[in-house]
């Protein structure tokens, strides 16, 4: 398997995912400003929508969308144990947090990056972002989402917690959050993901 990624973006929670699944796999990094992969790859032959995660399978065959991607890399490897079982209630859990995360957290942090954006989108998104780490903050009662079990939620959710200090929102503001990011951190797999990264 090779995985597409951009070092810091959300590629690096299926990085996290692939270790903690004991599932070989390359790393090809993405140049943003040549649209190539460091083998010279035009990355849109890989994934036309040109952004990350990518992952290409043994047979060819590309899977992108960090949601897919994360679940894809669980059911490779139940033992692991990143993924509830196909059918049980807390697998819909596990997908209701993978959209969470998707969806009010991730997609809320684009504009931050944007050179375009204006001030009033920017303080937009923060003020939006805040929002949805408040309501985390005041559900997040365990040591993971789940709660006893590290998941791909968590590898997710730990990767984007990680841009609010590049975007100018201190995670610090959310205690919760800043010990539950640290506690994650110090996973030997989520070492490993970051120093394959930097």
């Amino acid at each position: 398997m090779r995985l597409y990624i951009i070092p810091g973006a959300c590629s690096l929670a299926v990085n996290i995912a692939l270790r903690e699944a004991g599932i070989r796999f390359e790393l090809s990094r993405l140049d943003l400003e040549t649209g190539k992969a460091q083998d010279g790859t035009d990355f849109r032959t890989v994934n036309p929508k040109g952004y990350v995660p990518a992952l290409q399978l043994h047979d060819g065959r590309v899977l992108t969308e960090n949601v897919a991607v994360l679940q894809y890399v669980a059911d490779q490897n139940p033992q692991a144990k990143l993924a509830p079982p196909l059918g049980s209630f807390e697998r819909y859990r596990l997908t209701e947090w993978l959209s969470f995360i998707n969806s009010e957290l991730h997609k809320g942090f684009s504009p931050l990056y944007s050179p375009a954006a204006t001030e009033e989108i920017r303080r937009y998104a923060r003020n939006h972002v805040g929002k949805r780490l408040d309501y985390l903050h005041g559900v997040l009662r365990d040591t993971y989402l789940l709660g006893g079990q590290f998941t791909i939620a968590d590898a997710y959710l730990f990767t984007v917690l990680g841009w609010g200090t590049e975007v100018g929102l201190d995670i610090a503001r959310w205690p919760g959050l800043e010990s539950y990011r640290a506690h994650i951190a110090l996973r030997p797999h989520v070492v490993a993901a970051l120093e394959s990264e930097a």
